[in-house]
């Protein structure tokens, strides 16, 4: 006996990778979409891959046919188009549909903590994160209208050990390594949340077929909480770099140096986050983050050993933190 279908629009990334293989740990039957390429996180034995281009819509009712599922899971809808497709798309086809969002379209800055799901939805900092709350009020809009049957979803920083969370990734491991010194965002004391998927799926997972959670947003997280220094410091001592030399630089002005990465900067990781679990907690019981950032980070380390290919040291990253760290305090 096959247990309930579940559709992942998505399913090799490093937040619907853990999801996957959660659900198939617990007996779900798992179709997984995506464009089929190579990737660090294969699916699991057993998982039907379909191959199509999620961006297409023709190509997905094609590889879809006529088929129904108990649950869909959308990692890939980033812009409001996008989220009107996939409406017209599963309408009818599904019973519940869970759409990722993010927790950036929360307040920016927030106006009290923790962060809740009643919390406003505003940044006026990044587009991707406006873009996620005009998905949200898409979905919401066809669940009033026409019972549309979306949960939305909004995780954190999720990261796997196939990613360094840091400014510039391997970058600044090499730079710890060599004693450079590495820039650290505004003054290293704002808080921030890091998620394990791991831990992130225990949540996810445990929303599918719960007809509760339907109509509803949810917020996903750790409740583990570090200021921006102790992170680097942790990632430091999984690296074997007890003394990092860390340069503090304001955000606006790693903001002008490179545009690039002011709205990430702008809009999320310069304020202060933490985030309140009790609704997830509260609907799914098995649901705590269990693996702490010190774990995850050795984690991180052990698999970049394992992976030369990943350690890659980006020259523009060199000399942007070399030209950062004279303009730091």
């Amino acid at each position: 006996m096959t247990g309930p279908r579940v559709l992942f629009l998505g399913g090799t990334g490093v937040i619907s990778a853990a999801s996957v293989a959660r659900a198939v740990g617990l007996g779900f039957t798992v179709t997984v979409l995506g464009r089929g390429t190579t990737t660090y996180r294969p699916v699991p034995p057993g998982v039907e891959v379909l191959v199509a281009d999620v961006r297409d819509p023709h190509a997905v009712r094609a590889a879809l046919g006529n088929r129904t599922f108990d649950v869909v899971a959308d990692f890939l809808s980033f812009t409001p188009e996008q989220a009107r497709n996939a409406v017209e798309l599963f309408t009818g086809r599904c019973g519940q549909y869970l759409f990722i969002s993010t927790a950036s379209a929360y307040q920016k800055p927030p106006a009290r903590l923790p962060i809740t799901e009643s919390t406003p939805l505003r940044n006026p900092f990044w587009q991707y994160s406006r873009d996620k709350i005009a998905c949200e009020d898409l979905f919401m809009a066809a669940y009033r209208d026409n019972g549309f049957p979306v949960t939305v979803v909004r995780p954190s920083h999720t990261y796997d050990p196939t990613r360094l969370s840091l400014l510039f990734g391997w970058t600044d491991v090499h730079r710890m390594r060599a004693g450079l010194p590495v820039v650290v965002h505004g003054d290293g004391t704002s808080l921030w949340t890091l998620t394990h998927t791991d831990d992130f799926a225990v949540g996810f997972v445990g929303l599918f077929g719960l007809a509760a959670a339907v109509g509803e947003s949810f917020t996903i997280t750790s409740d583990e909480v570090l200021p921006w220094d102790a992170v680097y410091q942790t990632v430091a001592a999984a690296a074997g770099v007890p003394e990092p030399l860390l340069v503090h630089v304001a955000s606006d002005t790693i903001a002008a140096a490179a545009p690039e990465l002011g709205p990430g900067l702008l809009g999320d990781k310069s304020h202060s986050v933490i985030f309140s679990n009790a609704k997830i907690k509260a609907l799914v019981p098995d649901f705590a983050a269990r693996i702490p950032y010190a774990v995850g980070a050795a984690q991180a380390m052990a698999w970049h050993i394992m992976h030369p290919e990943a350690r890659v040291v980006n020259p523009a990253h060199m000399a942007l933190s070399d030209q950062l760290a004279g303009l730091g305090a």
